[in-house]
């Protein structure tokens, strides 16, 4: 595996005469990885013949008093997952690179950001956007994969790629759980025990909302009424919203640490 710290370095590494007729799959990421990212991983090597991951704490998508300087960071360990996962190049580039001085053009998503994740933090999305658009430039995939978990995210870079006509093919693969039914997050790490015995009940009214919708009721008043009978945590949203999919939207605050999880309302579901 290639570690790659400047887009210079990309830029020659994946050279169009050096990959000519090579299908390239990028897994964006910012580190921390877990299982949900090996299996972004195993998705795009069983379809590319070269696979990138990026490894990049973006601070564009990290608003006043986010946790941009706590934010969960291994990058020996990252490497060697990478690695032992099968990524063929690791682009791990500092923030100066990736934002030279005098940088200011900014992707702006439009509507489908500025709602549920959009509204509790202003500018998120612009930075989700504009970062994925300079990868999708400088690695010109033709496959992306993100995972469904972050449903919004999905939402504004399929809007993204379509809006901007890029020949991506965006690859939305499934949450992974652990066996509590949490969805796997890298902010997880923050949890304490208690916290994470109390961070259950996210799932729990997502799945409440899920089969109150089978059942055609109110999917949002049963997930609410999950989380409001849990005393540790502050609901932050629950809402139904065209995700992809009609999909049921939760963020909830345990302790410190911010959790959002999503469920698509459909028969497959």
């Amino acid at each position: 595996m290639k570690v790659i710290r400047t887009v210079a370095d990309l830029r020659m590494a994946l050279d169009p005469e050096r990959v000519r007729g090579s299908s390239i799959g990028l897994v964006p990421t910012m580190g921390a990885l877990h299982a949900g990212h090996r299996s972004l991983i195993a998705a795009a090597r069983q379809a590319s013949d070269i696979v990138v991951l990026s490894l990049f704490v973006n601070p564009a998508q990290f608003g006043r008093g986010e946790d941009l300087e706590h934010y969960p960071r291994d990058e020996e360990r990252d490497v060697a997952t990478a690695e032992g996962a099968g990524v063929d190049v690791l682009f791990a580039p500092d923030a100066d690179d990736m934002y030279p001085e005098g940088f200011d053009t900014w992707v702006d998503p439009g509507k489908v950001g500025t709602y549920l994740e959009g509204a509790a933090r202003p500018g998120h999305f612009r930075g989700v956007a504009t970062i994925c658009t300079r990868l999708f430039l400088l690695v010109q995939p033709q496959r992306a994969y993100f995972g469904r978990k972050d449903a919004q995210q999905l939402a504004v870079v399929r809007q993204l790629v379509r809006d901007l006509q890029l020949p991506i093919e965006i690859v939305a693969c499934a949450t992974v759980r652990d066996s509590d039914g949490l969805a796997l997050s890298s902010r997880n790490v923050f949890l304490s025990p208690q916290e994470r015995a109390v961070a259950v009940a996210l799932p729990r009214a997502l799945q409440a909302g899920l089969q109150a919708h089978q059942a055609g009721e109110d999917a949002v008043r049963a997930a609410r009424a999950v989380l409001d009978a849990e005393p540790g945590l502050r609901v932050d949203y629950v809402a139904e919203a065209e995700l992809d999919g009609a999909t049921l939207a939760v963020a909830v605050v345990v302790g410190s640490t911010r959790l959002i999880d999503n469920v698509l309302l459909s028969a497959e579901a």
